[in-house]
């Protein structure tokens, strides 16, 4: 987990190259508790907007919290739970640990209120995506290693079927080719690293769930 290193001067969040931002949700609210010698940073409640990338969830605050942006990495998240409460805003809690060099130290618990909507959507996305089989990105050094990506835009709804033409083959194939695209594209795991991704997946799959720290999953290259 990182601290200040994902947004820009102009409030926009940094992800790195190999990234793309799957879902975004306005109207977050972002708590922390169980922490020792807590950061000024930490103190208080943070508003702003919530990030999905392949790889990790970001936070982006608004206004001029000493919190700009806080990152999770997935393999540095454990015990996530969506929570519907019979009053309040439904949310989304679970238990940090930080990174080396993330500008703080130790683990945190979390806590982020969707006040407008989208705890379950994100969350299950979310979950979803950290069990897939993905490789931790590169940390963030500094805004040059990255780019300024705006949220992904509105789901366009399923596909229309062709008006007239010749009707694709009748094969699994010919098939899929009409199905509406529901993710985005994913970033491939980089070359040289293929014959890893087995032992990274069956380390990080529902390791958020099962409340396990993975601390030996591979390292980025270093070109990244």
């Amino acid at each position: 987990m990182a601290l200040n290193k994902n947004h820009s001067e102009g409030g926009g969040v940094i992800v790195n190259n190999t990234e793309s931002i799957l879902m975004s949700y306005d109207h977050v609210e972002l708590t922390f508790n169980d922490m020792k010698n807590v950061p000024e940073a930490f103190k208080g409640t943070k508003k702003g907007t919530i990030y999905l990338t392949p790889y990790r969830v970001i936070f982006l605050s608004k206004g001029k919290d000493a919190m700009q942006s806080f990152m999770m990495p997935f393999y540095l998240m454990k015990d996530c739970e969506i929570k519907q409460p019979v009053f309040g805003a439904n949310f989304i809690k679970g238990i940090v640990k930080a990174e080396a060099g993330g500008g703080w130290e130790g683990s945190a618990s979390y806590k982020l209120t969707f006040t407008a909507g989208g705890a379950i959507e994100f969350g299950q996305r979310m979950l979803q995506v950290a069990s897939q089989e993905f490789y931790p990105g590169p940390p963030m050094m500094d805004g040059a290693m990255g780019y300024v990506q705006p949220p992904p835009p509105p789901y366009p709804g399923p596909m229309e079927p062709p008006v007239s033409g010749p009707s694709a083959p009748a094969t699994p194939a010919g098939e899929a080719s009409q199905l509406p695209a529901v993710l985005h594209d994913q970033p491939s795991p980089p070359q040289g690293l293929a014959e890893n991704s087995q032992q990274w997946l069956e380390t990080t799959a529902g390791q958020m769930m099962k409340g396990l720290w993975v601390t030996d999953h591979p390292k980025a290259p270093a070109q990244w």
